[in-house]
């Protein structure tokens, strides 16, 4: 990535544009104003009528120009955008905006990228869309990355970050797809992250184990014993400072988090209930092992209450302001 820019404004993609998105651009930017410089990518016809925009034509006109309204990258889409209708015409561009922001953040023109929430259902159907998710499509960008899904929150104390070494798969397809390999990579890949973006020189993380009280000496479970304790040992022998596997039950209260900077866990809802009860409005979806920074709001499109006025910005808020932090911890 490019350090020619001794300044640069976070970049926000639009997202689906039917999506609470771009009415949540403008709740954020009131927010914050000229205190974070962002620039949103997509169509000026889709934010809410009223708002107060400047289009620009570069993303450094926005550390200047932020506090006079919220920047915008315009990006042409074919079809209006109703609240709550999804369309699917408007899906190739989507995607476009999507990779046009990572162009920018590879080029050191933006900070960081955050996006707004996708329906990959919609992009699919639109436009094709082959991949599982926008962090496998940002994998693909940066040239086939291996990556991490974190949720974090620093706004509970001590700071909640979570890792599903699984993630969208069934409960019954864990034990299979959880393996000694994937859990390596997934504490390496990890601990690289806090080290770079979050400027912890040494991150601690903690392991949970894949049964309930972390298999009980045998007795609820094997993998603990059998393979789970000899990888932890095998990566502490590495120099990371990792412990576990822990009983799940009892690493998420403020006493156990203290311990630990990250929890390592091995299926999707055993890491994303406890940060959703602990900040159900202000998780961040942060993607590690990526080479440029990317953060964003722990929610869907919520098509339901698009254009209500309903939606919380807190989420895109928190997502904005990690960014800007991990990428001025990456820039030095």
């Amino acid at each position: 990535m490019s350090r020619s820019t001794a300044e640069a404004p976070v970049i926000l993609s639009c997202g689906d544009p039917a999506g609470v998105g771009p009415e949540l651009a403008v709740k954020a930017w009131e927010a914050l104003g000229a205190a974070l410089p962002f620039v949103w990518i997509g169509d000026p016809a889709h934010l809410p009528r009223g708002t107060k925009l400047r289009e620009i034509d570069h993303p450094a006109e926005a550390m200047t120009q932020a506090g006079n309204g919220l920047c915008v990258l315009p990006h042409a889409f074919p079809s209006a955008a109703l609240p709550g209708e999804p369309n699917l015409e408007n899906a190739q561009a989507v995607i476009d905006v999507i990779a046009r922001g990572v162009a920018l953040v590879m080029r050191g023109e933006g900070l960081a990228l955050t996006t707004a929430p996708i329906n990959k259902r919609v992009l699919k159907d639109g436009a094709g869309f082959s991949f599982p998710g926008h962090t496998e499509y940002l994998a693909h960008l940066a040239g086939g990355a291996k990556v991490v899904m974190m949720l974090a929150s620093e706004r509970v104390t001590p700071p909640c970050r979570v890792v599903p070494a699984t993630i969208h798969i069934a409960l019954r397809d864990v034990p299979t797809a959880f393996t000694p390999d994937l859990l390596r990579e997934t504490v390496r890949i990890t601990s690289e992250g806090l080290r770079r973006d979050f400027g912890l020189e040494n991150p601690r993380l903690a392991v949970a184990g894949l049964n309930p009280h972390a298999g009980e000496g045998g007795a609820m479970g094997r993998e603990e014993m059998e393979w789970i304790g000899a990888v932890v040992e095998s990566l502490r022998k590495e120099g990371y400072a990792v412990t576990g596997p822990l009983p799940p039950d009892t690493m998420f209260h403020p006493a156990a988090r203290a311990r630990y900077d990250g929890a390592i866990c091995s299926y999707h809802d055993q890491a994303l209930i406890p940060i959703k009860t602990l900040d159900f409005d202000g998780g961040v979806n942060v993607t590690l092992g990526l080479p440029f920074v990317r953060t964003s709001p722990d929610h869907g499109t919520a098509y339901d209450i698009a254009g209500t006025g309903k939606a919380s910005p807190a989420s895109l808020i928190s997502a904005l302001k990690m960014a800007q932090k991990m990428g001025a911890a990456r820039r030095g």
